[in-house]
């Protein structure tokens, strides 16, 4: 009796990814509910297409990650791209819903934890995002904790970003981390940035100074056996940063108003941001911009330090 094949996953490069594999060239993974959730189009192909040139530029190859039809796509390219950034009512996807949207055809945009899932199924080892979930504030009451914490304990991806989003409890999710053995590397600033401020008022447990550094202290976690991933926070560029007592007064006023509106879930940090975005006549998002590209290029600085030692 001839045993059944294993299913396999169905999961699709782009031809640019492909052939940067083949080569051993260096890539850098790319979220995409930045896309579906972040931003109204025409605005947020301009900065997923921005974003990406930002990576090629630095000698790196971009792999935005999305799962369409129920397949999930390792990069796209400029068609794909354009149709998600106008795709209507995308899930939202995470590790508990990552598989349910593949094995039912849906089409979804990853957050950081299901990106850092399908980029470690696919051998990148560095993404580029804006800023992670974390520990919410009131979390003791609602036990809202991002799955991006415990995913960044699991899988071992290096996560670029500007710190924990400024919405959330910052010293919990610090707090958190810490818990759970991840490395918290601060690039060339000994603060904690905030995403949209450079500081959060804490210091950060580390901090290296250059892509090479950086590259070298993973290769090392990686010869002790050390499992999961690496938080590196990028501070957003001085220009472009709101600043931390200004930026509490708008997240305060939004939070209240969640609350008044018994937001929930997955709905929070979508209306907070809406919020936000309102609240500062549009300034949170231009940070926001800004923080990606930043991110992007210190991604990118990295994954080509990592290939050269490979």
């Amino acid at each position: 009796m001839t045993k059944p094949s294993s299913p396999s996953l169905p999961m699709e490069y782009s031809d640019e990814v492909a052939a940067a594999k083949q080569r051993g060239a260096p890539i850098v993974a790319l979220e995409s509910t930045i896309i579906t959730h972040g931003m109204p189009y025409p605005g947020n192909l301009d900065m997923a297409r921005s974003v990406e040139a930002i990576i090629r530029e630095q000698g790196a190859v971009p792999a935005t990650i999305a799962v369409i039809h129920g397949v999930l796509h390792i990069g796209l390219d400029d068609a794909k791209l354009e149709a998600l950034s106008k795709t209507q009512g995308a899930m939202k996807l995470s590790r508990a819903d990552l598989a349910f949207a593949i094995a039912e055809r849906r089409t979804g945009a990853t957050t950081v934890a299901a990106t850092m899932i399908a980029a470690a199924r696919a051998g990148i080892r560095v993404f580029a995002t804006g800023g992670i979930g974390g520990v919410h504030r009131g979390a003791e009451q609602s036990f809202d904790i991002s799955a991006d914490l415990d995913e960044l304990a699991r899988t071992g991806v290096i996560v670029v970003c500007a710190g924990a989003k400024a919405i959330l409890d910052i010293p919990k999710t610090l707090e958190v981390l810490e818990s759970r053995g991840v490395p918290v590397v601060t690039y060339d600033s000994e603060n904690f940035p905030a995403f949209w401020s450079r500081e959060s008022g804490l210091k950060s447990p580390l901090m290296l100074n250059s892509p090479a550094a950086i590259a070298s202290f993973q290769r090392t976690r990686e010869l002790l056996g050390i499992d999961g991933g690496m938080l590196v926070a990028n501070p957003v560029p001085v220009e472009s940063e709101i600043p931390r007592e200004e930026m509490e007064i708008y997240i305060t006023r939004a939070l209240d108003n969640a609350a008044s509106e018994g937001i929930s879930g997955k709905a929070v940090t979508p209306y907070l941001l809406d919020n936000l975005f309102r609240l500062t006549d549009g300034r949170s998002l231009e940070t926001n911009i800004a923080l990606v590209e930043n991110n992007a290029r210190l991604a990118a600085g990295i994954a080509v330090a990592l290939a050269a030692n490979d």
